[in-house]
Formats: C-alpha cells, sequence, structure tokens
C-alpha cells in the first residue's frame, strides 16, 4: 500500500451506511478496512468495492469481543503502523424487531444487549485503535448516532435504541477531553432517515446522502471542530 495514503476503518460496513462511507472515502483516496462480524457478507461487499477499483482490505470484527478489537488493532499495527480514520458504524436496533413501543414491553435483556454493541462496542473498538492515532498525532473518529438519541428532543418507544445512542453522545464527549491533546478530533452525527435495513424503504434519504456528513467529518482539516454533535453539516444540540 502507498504510505502517504491515508487509513480508515469502518466497522458494520458490509451493507447500508457502513458500505456506502467506505465506498466514498476510497473515492477520496484512503485505504478502508472494511469490517463486520458476518465474514462471508463482508468478504462480498470488500470484493464489490475492490471491483470498482478501490483500495479495501476485508477483516472479520466483533465490537463485542475485546479479543476481536485487539486482534483488529494488531493487524492495523504489523500490515499499516497506523490509522488516521475510525467510523464507528456498527450498531444493532432490536426495539424494532422484537417488542412493542412502549417503554414498560421493553425487557431489559433488549436493552442490555443494545448497549452492549451500540456504546460498549465503540468504545473496545475505540480503546483498541486510538494508540495508533495518537502515535502520530492525528486521529478523526466519528460515531454514527442518531436524533432519537437527543435529549432535547427526546420522546417515548424504542428505549433501547434511544438510551443508546444518548450513552454514544455521551461517550464522544468524554473521548474528546481524552484526546484533543493528541489531534484527534471526536465527533457525533446523525445521518437522518435513510433508506437502509434499519430505516426501510420509506426513508427519504439515499445511503449516499446519509453519509455524506460522515465523510466530511473523517476528512477534517486540523483545528476543526470536535466534540459535536452533526447532521447534514450542522452542529445540533444534545
Amino acid at each position: 500500500m502507498n504510505s502517504t495514503r491515508k487509513l480508515a476503518v469502518v466497522t458494520g460496513a458490509n451493507r447500508g451506511l457502513g458500505f456506502e462511507v467506505s465506498r466514498q472515502l476510497a473515492n477520496n483516496g484512503y485505504h478502508v478496512i472494511l469490517t463486520s462480524r458476518d465474514k462471508a457478507k463482508a468478504q462480498k461487499a470488500a470484493e464489490t468495492l475492490q471491483n470498482e477499483g478501490l483500495s479495501i482490505t476485508f477483516h472479520l470484527l466483533d465490537v463485542t469481543s475485546d479479543e476481536s478489537c485487539q486482534k483488529l488493532a494488531c493487524f492495523i499495527q504489523k500490515e499499516f503502523g497506523k490509522l488516521d480514520v475510525l467510523i464507528n458504524n456498527a450498531g444493532i436496533f432490536l426495539d424494532l424487531r422484537y417488542q412493542g413501543n412502549r417503554i414498560f414491553d421493553t425487557q431489559i435483556e433488549i436493552l442490555q444487549e443494545t448497549m452492549e454493541t451500540n456504546v460498549y462496542g465503540v468504545f473496545r473498538v475505540t480503546k483498541a485503535l486510538f494508540p495508533l492515532m495518537k502515535a502520530q498525532k492525528y486521529g478523526r473518529i466519528v460515531n454514527v448516532s442518531s436524533g432519537m438519541g437527543q435529549l432535547t428532543h427526546m420522546e417515548g418507544g424504542y428505549t433501547g435504541y434511544r438510551l443508546s445512542k444518548t450513552a454514544l453522545n455521551a461517550l464522544t464527549r468524554i473521548l474528546v477531553n481524552e484526546l484533543q491533546i493528541n489531534n484527534i478530533l471526536v465527533n457525533s452525527v446523525c445521518p437522518g432517515w435513510v433508506k437502509t435495513d434499519i430505516g426501510g424503504s420509506a426513508a427519504p434519504r439515499t445511503p449516499e446522502e446519509g453519509v455524506d456528513t460522515l465523510v466530511w467529518l473523517a476528512t477534517l482539516a486540523d483545528g476543526s471542530p470536535t466534540g459535536n454533535f452533526f447532521r447534514h453539516r450542522q452542529p445540533i444540540a444534545w
């Protein structure tokens, strides 16, 4: 790989927003490590992008496993020796699949499983990979959140997902405090309602439109905003 090419990791990248942001970052000259816990689907996704002439590597990643996150970190250290961008996109929306819309219909197990992926998973991956950014005093971390996690506009329903995205936003703020001294910018982003497996076919935005702000945040210049929540490239309330 060209040593001057920037390196990005995208989690949950075998479909939807993760797949599209991998494509767009690669089109912007990045080498992208496309990760997923589903090996067959991710390999197929990587091959699709490689056939478009894009610089893509697949690596298996289960964000709920410390061992899996550390294996990814070791692979990157050995093969590339650095990391420039981390897109924390992997997430689940169990409320949508398995239960009702009311808070008291929600099972504790659903909350726990959702937090395990959407919050603790982001923490595991970031903890494993940030030393690669710290070593070069450069990094861009983008956490894919949702307006459903905004405290300012909090409503009822979908309790597990809402709690997880609110907690993810808090994690963004904590990371900023720890990492900004190393020129590592960390921001949350709401991609809007997008046509994905989670968003459904009725969503008004395409994946291409949905990842615009993700790509923008991933490619911010030094001295750009950090510790903010964005939608359509504009800051929004927490």
